[in-house]
């Protein structure tokens, strides 16, 4: 876009799109950014905040304009890796902001649809600005949940396949709104659903104390039982249609956690490259591992799991790739997708490390299921409570300092070499935003420049000094 002004000189501005997991989030200029930086300093000191690119007087030269690209996406990775500024309400408040803004979706109230596991719908009134926790706790207000139990719980964005298969998106984060979020799929298959939010089967008697909890987790291992991702043979599949005719809703819980894969979330086929390059796999996260059931070249089946404990580090990569056509267009004149893989240094014995790598479009939830494994394991190791922490979690105040320590803390995992330096975990819970620069002047649609591994890569939209 040009802007005018009475000299006649024309002045072309750029703006960034940061994209979560391959969908457009928010639109922001270098002047929002800045804004965001002078705030940041201001409340927590020139020494904590990070370096930021600096304003120029003349108009970029294409190279310099990469290189503001380049430079905000490692300020933006360095805010939300930074334990204090990455929690921030600041931080989190501007990316909300500036969703609804790109949206242009007004705040006034609306009634938003939240799924349950067993297919009902739980409709409640919220506003269009509102965070992920006041909707979570207008959910938990509409079903009757005690605010003790609601940190038990989390909002997911899932889509629903044809055949009724049910594809975890993400976890839905404080940093934005679940109204905006979901409207600006425009479909119909994406839905929020509430859905348990640990794993360590023990703090189920926690929630089936209660009259709504107990509900809530028995229709979750229903559905997972119907859907398949818990397995069960005949003797046990008449105990569990017994139990459910009596209705022993605790009783089947019971005997749900006695069976194969309870509580574990099933990810669509994917990639992989174990234990050889291009295997089709079915993974599975629960019980703090990742479980593989992979298809050999020469179809043969094979079943193993890794360990979070044995994993070392972690990390989520993205790139944008052209989808093919027949042509050898580029990204910038043809439609692309985003390829998004998860890679993980895993102890295979006790002197051998090897990456593993996923290829799939549900990376990012598999690293937030990762790094909610480790957090509960590292509550656990510390003689703490998860109670308190999913409660402390819940009301705000937990940072994402302790998620960091328990990273970079040892020792889920002892090096095998006890001189090598440990590596702290690249995963973070916006592993899969890029920040993408496009012109002004260009459709909302039309995207260009390049996808960069991290947490944040930036795509440029000009020169926005204005």
């Amino acid at each position: 876009r040009y802007l005018s002004f009475p000299e006649g000189i024309k002045y072309h501005f750029f703006a960034y799109n940061i994209h979560v997991n391959g969908v457009l989030h928010c639109r922001v200029r270098y002047s929002q950014l800045l804004g965001l930086h002078e705030q940041i300093k201001k409340e927590y000191g020139s020494n904590v905040v990070p370096a930021f690119p600096p304003k120029k007087i003349f108009t970029l030269t294409p190279a310099e304009v990469e290189q503001r690209r380049e430079h905000l996406e490692k300020y933006m990775q360095a805010v939300r890796q930074d334990p204090l500024l990455g929690a921030s309400e600041m931080f989190n408040s501007f990316l909300r902001k500036a969703q609804q803004e790109t949206q242009q979706i007004p705040t006034e109230e609306v009634a938003l649809d939240i799924c349950l596991s067993n297919g009902q719908k739980v409709t409640v009134n919220i506003l269009t600005s509102d965070q992920t926790e006041d909707v979570l706790d207008a959910v938990a207000t509409k079903l009757d949940l005690p605010d003790e139990l609601v940190g038990y719980f989390s909002l997911f964005l899932v889509r629903e396949g044809v055949d009724g298969g049910l594809t975890f998106v993400r976890k839905l984060q404080e940093f934005e709104l679940p109204y905006v979020s979901i409207t600006s799929l425009r479909s119909s298959e994406f839905h929020i659903l509430l859905r348990k939010s640990y794993w360590d089967m023990a703090y189920d008697g926690d929630v089936m104390d209660n009259r709504v909890g107990l509900n809530l987790l028995y229709a979750q291992t229903v559905s997972d039982i119907e859907r398949g991702w818990i397995l069960v043979n005949k003797d046990q599949d008449r105990q569990l249609k017994s139990l459910q005719e009596k209705g022993s809703k605790k009783e089947f819980i019971h005997l749900g956690q006695t069976l194969k894969y309870y509580g574990y979330i099933k990810f669509d086929p994917c990639i992989t490259d174990f234990p050889e390059k291009g295997c089709q796999v079915i993974v599975s996260a629960g019980n703090n591992e990742l479980n593989f059931h992979v298809k050999l070249p020469n179809e043969q089946m094979k079943e193993g799991s890794f360990k979070v404990t044995r994993m070392r580090c972690w990390r989520v990569t993205s790139s944008v790739i052209p989808i093919a056509n027949g042509t050898t267009n580029s990204c910038s004149s043809s439609k692309c997708e985003v390829k998004l893989e998860l890679a993980f240094e895993y102890l295979m014995s006790k002197d051998r490390l090897q990456w593993v790598t996923i290829t799939s479009h549900q990376a990012i939830m598999m690293s937030i299921c990762l790094q909610s494994m480790v957090d509960e394991l590292m509550v656990k190791k510390s003689g703490g409570s998860i109670k308190k922490m999913l409660r402390k979690r819940h009301n705000g105040s937990i940072h994402r300092s302790d998620s960091q320590q328990a990273v970079k803390s040892p020792p889920l995992l002892d090096s095998p070499d006890p001189n090598r330096e440990q590596i702290v975990k690249l995963s973070t819970k916006l592993s899969s935003v890029s920040l993408r620069g496009i012109s002004a002047s260009n459709s909302a649609n039309d995207i260009s420049g390049n996808d960069f591994h991290g947490n944040y890569a930036f795509e440029g939209i000009g020169d926005d000094d204005l």
